[in-house]
């Protein structure tokens, strides 16, 4: 039985080697920018922000139409006069058409052509800095689920590193057992143990699959449950963030900061659009077109126009229920609405950065300490396991040993990771994740 389970882990383990990509993190994040589901949508949406973004959506430009109609009657007629006579005509067909252009234009409607399109421009801003959000949010998503697998890989090296030296234990059990220098009972417990690390070992498998497949998953890439083998066997975080550079950073580049500055500027445009409305208005209408009439019972056969037509209209609207006065009191309240979320945001946003920074700093801290005791766990385990081969240690003493080095082993991996995913958060929060790219 102990056989078969071990044969089982290793053909897993075979099976994960075989015909794998090589990435480090540059190339995960490269080729996630390029086929990401999500930033494909993102920077389609840019682009309809741009592309909304012209003086003709504005209103600013004219209009110019080209119109072509044609019209007819056929009528039977019959008239009375007053001296007694009758007249009966049929089948009259009278006849109409009409070619021109018409040109339509606003000169003046109290600036609001010009807010429109200012407020267009901001949206496309908006757009770019929405881009740039979601940019952020995978590579931050994609370099902390690179260095879980990264982790995910060391565990597995620390698992199979359990299972030789329990293996190790059974053999010298088993020779024991043999001579008679240990009992039935040594050798149970040596097996139990080693079932229990192989059993892990292979969780641990499954646990590497499922970061493998997000991994691709986030990469966007044909083939998800395609084998990856990446360029780091470490994580070394960095210990030289620098507190002040960071929040300055972070007050000038957060994405999400800048989004509700440009809701903001965009409450403060629609309130100038309302404004707009207490000044009078100015629009030119123009055209030049031919027309011709043809009759069938007239003095007159037929009729031709060709020429120009324009006018002005001037307007204001005087009273409109109060209704002006309503919408742009409630405008100056949106206005301050979006300054208080601002307010808040950056509220927010100090308050995760401050407990970010203290998570980081703290996890600096443990890192030198789980350094030390992983080189006493090994030092402890090298005694221990000399101690056992000379009979000196009982089975369950070495078994602590190995679980204490083991420990040690995955306590000092955690807090390597977890101050990784602080150094991502602060770097995304304060705009410079993309120095991952570097």
């Amino acid at each position: 039985m102990r056989k078969t389970g071990y044969i089982f882990v290793l053909c897993l383990f075979i099976s994960t080697v075989h015909a794998q990509e090589v990435y480090d993190l540059k190339r995960c994040l490269e080729t996630a920018l390029e086929r990401n589901y999500n930033i494909r949508m993102v920077r389609n949406e840019q682009q309809i922000a741009t592309n909304n973004a012209t003086a003709g959506n504005a209103g600013l430009l004219p209009t110019l139409d080209l119109s072509a109609g044609y019209s007819g009657t056929l009528n039977n007629t019959h008239q009375e006069y007053t001296d007694g006579t009758t007249n009966r005509n049929n089948n009259i067909l009278n006849q109409g058409a009409n070619l021109g252009l018409n040109l339509r234009w606003t000169i003046f409607d109290g600036f609001s052509m010009q807010t429109n399109y200012k407020r267009l421009k901001e949206f496309e801003a908006m757009g770019e800095i929405n881009t740039r959000l979601t940019v952020e949010n995978l590579l931050a998503d994609i370099t902390a689920e690179y260095y879980n697998y990264v982790r995910q890989n060391i565990r597995l090296a620390h698992l199979k590193s359990a299972v030789a030296l329990s293996k190790e234990r059974v053999r010298i059990v088993e020779t024991r057992y043999i001579t008679g220098s240990d009992s039935r009972l040594d050798l149970l417990q040596a097996q139990v143990d080693f079932n229990a690390d192989s059993s892990g070992l292979t969780r641990q498998y499954e646990t590497l699959y499922i970061s493998k497949v997000n991994l691709n998953r986030l990469m966007a890439v044909d083939d998800v449950a395609q084998n990856i083998e990446v360029t780091d066997s470490l994580i070394n975080p960095n210990p030289f963030l620098q507190e002040e550079m960071l929040w300055t950073s972070t007050l000038q580049s957060n994405a999400r900061l800048l989004l509700a500055e440009k809701n903001q500027t965009i409450s403060e445009l629609d309130y100038k659009n309302l404004q707009s409305r207490n000044y009078p208005y100015l629009r030119l209408n123009g055209g030049y077109g031919y027309t011709v009439n043809m009759y069938g019972s007239s003095s007159m056969k037929q009729q031709d126009n060709l020429g120009l037509n324009y006018g002005f209209t001037l307007g204001y609207t005087i009273f409109d229920g109060m209704n002006r006065q309503r919408e742009q009191r409630n405008a100056r309240i949106a206005i301050q609405n979006r300054q208080l979320l601002t307010e808040q945001l950056e509220q927010s946003l100090r308050a995760d950065w401050l407990n970010m920074w203290m998570a980081y700093r703290n996890n600096l801290s443990l890192l030198a300490l789980e350094e030390e005791n992983l080189k006493a766990a090994k030092e402890n385990y090298e005694m221990a396991i000399e101690r056992y081969k000379l009979g000196e240690l009982a089975g369950i003493q070495l078994r602590e040993a190995q679980n204490s080095l083991l420990g040690a082993e995955e306590r000092l991996l955690q807090v390597q990771f977890n101050t990784k995913l602080c150094e991502i958060s602060l770097l995304q929060i304060s705009g410079q994740i993309g120095s991952y790219l570097d």
